[in-house]
């Protein structure tokens, strides 16, 4: 006997198609040529969709955690986001954040950019002018923020891990944070 319960990974998809069919013709997109997959690793991206120009199939990737994360309105306006990036790749061959995506997107209130669902790893804040970046990756300025400077005013980075609370401005800081840290990194 096998256990009926559907997988997260199901019940995401079985959501995300339930209301697709409810906004396709609105957005314009052809459902026959979307397929659906779920994203365990994604930290900040709350979905993406891909296109397979040979194919000819746009795949929308929902992330696990923002569905964990958001209520089931703020997943559906990720769905609608994601659809209307489909339906640029199946109407214009490329999608984007331009105006043509921005005005189908407010037509069926998608938003533009999705609220944050998980906190970062690293905090990059300006010395000077106080500037903030959030950082879920160890990127370059992550790891030497003395070889980079403040967009807005050039002022030198501090970094913080987040987690501990250390903090370095320098590639020697962050190794020496690094190694401080061991398996708590």
């Amino acid at each position: 006997m096998s256990d009926a319960t559907p997988t997260v990974e199901e019940a995401i998809v079985a959501q995300a198609r339930v209301h697709a069919r409810e906004v396709a013709d609105e957005i314009g997109v052809d459902l026959a040529s979307v397929d659906w997959a779920v994203s365990a690793r994604a930290k900040r991206r709350a979905g993406v969709c891909r296109y397979d120009h040979e194919r000819e199939v746009a795949t929308v990737v929902l992330s696990r955690r923002a569905y964990r994360s958001y209520d089931s309105g703020e997943f559906e306006a990720i769905v609608r986001h994601e659809l209307v990036h489909a339906w640029e790749f199946q109407t214009h061959g490329e999608s984007g954040h331009g105006p043509r995506f921005r005005e189908r997107a407010a037509a069926v209130d998608a938003p533009r950019h999705c609220e944050p669902f998980s906190e970062p790893r690293y905090r990059l804040v300006c010395s000077d002018c106080g500037w903030e970046g959030k950082r879920h990756r160890a990127s370059n300025p992550v790891k030497a923020p003395d070889q980079y400077r403040c967009g807005d005013c050039g002022g030198g980075y501090r970094v913080e891990h987040v987690e501990s609370g250390r903090t370095w401005t320098t590639a020697g800081g962050y190794g020496a944070a690094r190694a401080a840290l061991g398996d708590d990194w």
